[in-house]
């Protein structure tokens, strides 16, 4: 099947073929990626967009469960949603669980959604690498919201805001010792903060973490791309679906504002720029790894470091082999 073909399955939301294309972007070899290239190339449509929101929060907060309601809302709504989910991969044996689909039984059967989950690999930020790319295909598929999980919060997990439309901070009620540490950059990216499980004997608990986060909201300057009242805290409960309505109406309201002010655009326009710089940046590597001068040189200055060579001019013999800086 020709690229043309691929393209036009995609185009007609065919799942089957935007999940081997998916498959196609993700992989690592020379062939794979030089055909994947070609069908984004092919498939590129300015005026398809998705609304990308991205999802974070500390472990056992209830993404997935929170995920599937609020996608089951939307697509009750008539709205095609997908399923961004990046899983953790061990650094021992390099695999994953990507055990999303399972714990969104009820989502991954509506046939208005499309759940992927991929494993992180070595990429930092809870994303990814190829995560933009896949949020490219989507879009391309005709979905309405693309829900980008990202694997749990970490001092990097704000990566998620740069190929997101709305960056949406998960929390559980009294869980803000959980965050000290990373909280600060979470915060400052989050654009809506939802504080989950407010139902049952935790919802006096939801209700002051809400009070406690708006608080701390309001200390922090306002951002250009804000509306008054945004960034804001709200409680959900993705068991009742109690503010799921309420919080997709914030989202929508601020995703109005932003695109009557020129916000949009230009953020869109910022991320495609960063997207640019970051695969440069990763091709530069690659190609670094790929000579063997190189890797032998590495080799040997390795052992060397770990007889007491210090690291840095280590890296600086390396880097002269690519020439003067």
């Amino acid at each position: 099947m020709d690229i043309s073909d691929r393209a036009a399955l995609i185009r007609s939301g065919d799942r089957r073929a935007l999940a081997r294309a998916i498959t196609l972007v993700e992989s690592a070899r020379a062939d794979h990626r030089s055909e994947a290239l070609a069908l984004l190339a092919a498939l590129r449509q300015p005026e398809r967009q998705a609304l990308r929101i991205g999802l974070s929060g500390t472990p056992g907060v209830g993404k997935s469960t929170f995920i599937e309601a609020f996608g089951l809302m939307l697509t009750a709504q008539g709205l095609r949603v997908a399923v961004l989910a990046v899983d953790p991969s061990s650094t021992r044996s390099g695999g994953s669980i990507l055990g999303d689909k399972t714990r969104m039984e009820r989502l991954s059967r509506d046939p208005l959604a499309f759940i992927r989950p991929s494993p992180s690999q070595t990429q930092l930020g809870g994303v990814a690498r190829r995560t933009r790319e896949a949020v490219a295909l989507c879009e391309a598929a005709g979905f309405d919201v693309v829900l980008i999980e990202t694997v749990g919060v970490g001092q990097s997990e704000t990566v998620v805001a740069q190929i997101s439309d709305l960056f949406v901070l998960l929390l559980a009620p009294a869980g803000g010792d959980d965050l000290q540490g990373v909280k600060r950059g979470i915060m400052e990216m989050a654009d809506l903060i939802l504080v989950n499980k407010a139902d049952g004997d935790l919802k006096p608990a939801a209700l002051r973490t809400v009070a406690d986060y708006s608080g701390a909201l309001q200390l922090m300057r306002r951002r250009p791309q804000d509306p008054p009242g945004y960034p804001r805290a709200v409680p959900v409960s993705a068991l009742t679906q109690d503010g799921l309505a309420g919080a997709w109406a914030d989202m929508q309201t601020l995703v109005a504002w932003r695109k009557a002010q020129g916000h949009w655009s230009l953020n869109r326009a910022t991320q495609a720029r960063q997207w640019f710089e970051d695969e440069v940046r990763q091709g530069l590597l690659a190609r670094l790894q790929a000579d063997r001068r190189v890797r032998d040189q590495m080799a040997a200055l390795g052992r060397e470091v770990e007889q007491g060579l210090a690291p840095s001019e280590a890296a600086a013999r390396v880097l002269a082999l690519l020439g003067p800086s």
